[in-house]
């Protein structure tokens, strides 16, 4: 009976002794919120940062609030009550989160604003994101690239101007970034806005909504080109609103030898607007590596709540209304049909057999 008790009892501290490394691997919660699944890069966003995140340690809650700003506030909070040690937020509208963020800086929980600039609070530690002012300026030197190939004798060009959701900070940088380039070649008389219709208060697309994109340019075509002018590029931030521009594009007969393609842009490299590249439709999109923000954004994750000096290369653009939040940019890639074989299939983004 001594000699079970023995084998016994070294039999639990064997026990004990394994447990114990397996259980120091839990360095503690992380909450990703998400704005939805109804765009595809965020549910790669969401795969990739939650794989990062949990390769690292930590126990992940990824949740999406498919649009609605009430299910995001709800989803933060239950992170914070739930004792998250740190919260990752891609918003949907980024001023709306003021309270709920002074919640969790009540419980010293660091946030980290995700490709999205949260804005008008002081609980905002850092943000990751790419350079979005360099993506507004790809789309539009990708436009004046394609009007030259492809209409080189039809100046002026007649171009259309779609901007992204108003409430999405980045909406602004990309319309800046294009405006620099375009501004100028408007100011000449080389591009033509036939509708009139610029600026953000104007041209902007809230929720990203590609049928909202659709009916807008339904009603441009029908209100500005009903007299046979043809538009001659398209400045669309978005990939998804490019299919729904395209959408309305080929509904009024665009897409033949008689009435080309516009130069349409776009942003994210999703498949469908991949293929549409390669079929000529849209002209270009804006490659951002989602798997390498991800990855970066974990690793900050990982250094803040480590103790140690987060990486970080920006500490003046982005001005959140009450003070500048220090960022890490990445750096946007331009892909047309000339490199998207290199830029996204060989990089192993998109599998080949997916663009078929």
């Amino acid at each position: 009976m001594k000699l079970l008790t023995t084998l016994a009892a070294g039999f639990a501290a064997a026990i004990a002794f394994v447990a114990v490394p397996s259980m120091a691997q839990d360095k503690g919660l992380v909450g990703i919120a998400m704005p939805t699944k109804s765009s595809l890069r965020w549910i790669s966003d969401g795969n990739e940062l939650k794989s990062a995140l949990e390769q690292k340690g930590y126990t992940v809650d990824l949740q999406y609030a498919e649009d609605d700003i009430p299910n995001q506030l709800s989803q933060v909070e239950n992170m914070v009550t739930k004792g998250a040690k740190a919260l990752v937020i891609a918003s949907i509208d980024g001023t709306t989160l003021s309270a709920v963020l002074q919640q969790a800086a009540d419980a010293n929980i660091p946030v980290v604003a995700y490709d999205r600039l949260i804005r008008d609070s002081p609980n905002v530690a850092y943000y990751t994101t790419f350079d979005n002012f360099k993506v507004g300026v790809l789309q539009a030197e990708s436009l004046v690239a394609g009007l030259k190939e492809r209409f080189p004798d039809q100046k002026p060009w007649n171009v259309e101007l779609f901007g992204g959701s108003p409430d999405d900070n980045n909406a602004f940088f990309f319309y800046d970034g294009a405006m620099s380039v375009l501004q100028p070649m408007i100011d000449s008389g080389d591009i033509v806005i036939k509708s009139g219709q610029m600026g953000m208060q104007t041209v902007g697309t809230l929720r990203w909504d590609a049928a909202v994109a659709q009916a807008r340019m339904d009603n441009i075509l029908s209100a500005n080109y009903s007299d046979g002018s043809r538009v001659h590029g398209v400045l669309a931030p978005y990939d998804g609103l490019s299919r729904g521009i395209i959408s309305s594009l080929r509904g009024v007969g665009y897409g033949t030898d008689s009435q080309p393609w516009p130069i349409i842009t776009g942003q994210d490299a999703e498949v469908p607007s991949v293929k549409a590249i390669i079929t000529g439709e849209q002209y270009s999109t804006v490659y951002k590596d989602t798997r390498q923000l991800a990855q970066v954004t974990a690793q900050l994750v990982d250094d803040v709540l480590s103790g140690k000096e987060p990486q970080i290369n920006d500490t003046k653009t982005y001005n959140n209304g009450v003070k500048v939040i220090a960022s890490n940019l990445l750096v946007p890639v331009s892909v047309d049909k000339s490199n998207y074989q290199q830029v996204v299939v060989d990089s192993g983004y998109i599998k080949a057999e997916d663009l078929k």
